[in-house]
């Protein structure tokens, strides 16, 4: 299996370490461990490999799902790659939604052929007409990432909807990656409560600032989950037994307010970067999340060279939208503390100033 070099995590290993601000990181600041009981006793597999029965029931509930229709996997990078793994061979087809997480096209691209269908600039608006212009006979899953990373574009209920249909009447299913959808104050249903043609997965690194637990999950119909366990068997054969621990309290009697918090976090920083990026006659979609995909300023031929000189002169990270597809943008991340944030933005302003 070929599978194309992972630019964004090759640009961040390049940078991220030696630089003082991190503004392309797209999650929500990391909450303390000290908020919550670290201690989950014995340090063993979980059992069963999935999860929790009972854990993975009350998930479940949240997608009008059973137990058996949840598998617990380290974060959603692994819920996806499970997911593709147990539907894809070599002669099926994908339909992925673009731009996105580069994961959730290459991996398909790895194991079978893919059509990408691009969101329409400038309100990155998604026409599910060319969707259904991609389809083939052999199309086994439809990828669509909501909301959109990099652009924070939230896809509404009816466009959803309208995705839904198409690729339950084409016998395929749809693949949701629903890790920001927790951030916006009034939430669509999740993809995997729409019908046997629906998979949600997501962890709970983005929405609620706890990347370090490596928790997430799978949603969907008892077969692709269950093939999906079978997989997992391969990979890390059991969530981690901290991460459940911990999950168990988050998704708990803590979640109002870690939710309340980071989506207070997220508007007020969305606020501070919505005058960044007026200020500077730049463009961008007013997004749902933590990310932003802006506009290159002038006096620079794209975005990687406008993201090298703001690492290289203020050692600030950004990340250059050609990781995503699109050169004349880039991704501006604003989950992190609001001090640091503007402190970011004033270097990245000197360096649009000097240009």
């Amino acid at each position: 299996m070929d599978i194309a070099e992972f630019g964004l995590e090759r640009w961040f290993g390049e940078y991220e370490h030696g630089a003082d601000i991190m503004l392309a990181e797209s999650g929500i600041r990391p909450l303390d461990s000290s908020r919550f009981d670290t201690d989950p006793g014995g340090l063993n597999y979980v059992i069963p490999t999935d999860g929790d029965p009972e854990f993975r029931a009350e998930v479940g509930e949240r997608y009008d799902r059973g137990a058996d229709e949840v598998c617990f996997t380290c974060g959603t990078q692994e819920a996806n790659l499970l997911v593709f793994l147990s539907l894809l061979d070599a002669d099926d087809h994908v339909v992925v939604v673009t731009p996105t997480y580069q994961a959730l096209q290459a991996v398909p691209e790895s194991i079978c052929d893919v059509t990408t269908v691009d969101l329409q600039e400038p309100a990155w608006t998604l026409d599910v007409d060319a969707v259904a212009d991609a389809m083939r006979p052999e199309t086994e899953l439809v990828v669509l990432n909501n909301p959109n990373n990099p652009t924070g574009r939230y896809h509404d209920e009816a466009v959803v909807g309208e995705l839904y249909d198409l690729a339950a009447a084409h016998d395929a299913y749809l693949l949701c990656d629903e890790v920001y959808r927790l951030l916006d104050d009034d939430p669509l249903p999740p993809v995997a409560s729409m019908g046997d043609y629906g998979i949600s997965t997501t962890s709970l690194t983005k929405a609620y600032g706890l990347a370090g637990l490596r928790f997430g999950w799978i949603a969907g119909p008892e077969d692709v989950v269950q093939d999906a366990v079978g997989w997992k068997d391969y990979t890390t054969i059991s969530p981690p037994v901290v991460g459940q621990h911990v999950a168990r309290q988050a998704l708990g009697e803590q979640e109002a307010d870690i939710l309340r918090e980071n989506r207070e976090l997220a508007a007020r920083n969305r606020g501070i970067v919505r005058e960044f990026v007026h200020e500077h006659g730049l463009d961008w979609y007013d997004p749902v999340g933590v990310n932003g995909f802006v506009t290159v300023p002038d006096g620079f031929a794209d975005a990687r060279e406008f993201c090298v000189r703001v690492v290289e002169d203020e050692s600030v990270v950004l990340a250059p939208g050609d990781l995503f597809g699109f050169p004349d943008y880039w991704r501006l991340g604003f989950g992190l503390p609001t001090e640091e944030l503007s402190e970011g933005l004033d270097r990245v302003s000197r360096v649009i100033e000097t240009a």
